[in-house]
């Protein structure tokens, strides 16, 4: 199965294991920069070389060998699981993706027929009730991650365990965990741990969300999106991210961690 996800930099300093919808347009940019001491000009997704992506063949020999080995420092960037899919629903399912049209093709107007769903009008900026269709997203989206069911869950919404374990399970070990919410924090402990080319000052480093612009605006908090209904669908689906990555599951206000992640519990959960 190899190391899907998996990032590294050309120079080798440093492995990243990708978690969607968890700054990964800025963790690839500034990794990107950290060796060429520029941005790349574009959706760092888009990038076809000056990073070595698993997705690019020429790329997986030298990151199986290096992550096999643990020749660099590795890490991974999770978020709460409640701002996780609220965002995945606004970006991909609301809104019109940089290529001009709807994600996954077909995808929204089945939702729209299947579960009732409104997405804002043909161009995502009209009014429409997001606490409804949102809550009839996340059914949706527990139907596709437990059932397989009308779909192949997607990887913006699967779980973050999910993610996380493929690189342990396939012989890989993590040096660092980052929370979204505690960005440059984390960053900065996993840059204090490498050395690069170029020198990177998070002070000075813009954020990279490709996902923003594509759809409407969230109009309410975090929590009324989320009644007793919405909050027990969260906790089938994401009961591991909670757990492992100490979010606060009672009260979805909360959007930061509790506590810091135990690398040995998420290596020992995660790596059956």
């Amino acid at each position: 199965m190899g190391f899907p996800g998996t990032w590294m930099t050309e120079s080798e300093s440093v492995v990243y294991r990708v978690v969607p919808k968890c700054a990964c347009s800025t963790i690839g940019q500034i990794m990107y920069y950290s060796d060429h001491g520029r941005f790349f000009d574009g959706d760092i997704h888009d990038s076809t070389t000056g990073l070595h992506k698993w997705s690019q063949d020429v790329s997986q020999p030298l990151i199986h060998a290096n992550v096999r080995a643990h020749r660099s420092f590795a890490f991974t960037c999770v978020r709460n699981p409640y701002t996780r899919i609220l965002s995945s629903f606004f970006d991909k399912i609301c809104g019109i993706q940089r290529n001009g049209r709807r994600y996954r093709g077909n995808m929204v107007p089945l939702l729209i027929q299947k579960y009732g769903i409104e997405v804002g009008g043909d161009d995502g900026k009209q009014d429409f009730d997001q606490i409804a269709s949102f809550r009839r997203f996340l059914l949706f989206a527990r139907d596709s991650i437990r059932f397989r069911k009308p779909m192949e869950p997607d990887i913006h919404w699967s779980a973050m365990s999910g993610h996380v374990s493929t690189f342990i399970v396939n012989g890989g070990r993590y040096d660092h965990v980052v929370f979204t919410e505690r960005f440059n924090e984390g960053m900065q402990t996993v840059l204090d741990r490498i050395e690069t080319p170029h020198a990177v000052n998070l002070a000075e480093i813009p954020r990279f969300n490709e996902s923003e612009g594509h759809g409407p605006t969230r109009a309410h908090p975090v929590e009324d999106y989320f009644d007793d209904l919405s909050r027990h669908l969260m906790w089938e689906i994401y009961r591991k991210d909670f757990q492992l990555f100490r979010y606060d599951f009672d009260n979805p206000g909360n959007k930061m961690p509790k506590g810091e992640v135990d690398l040995d519990e998420i290596h020992a959960k995660l790596g059956d």
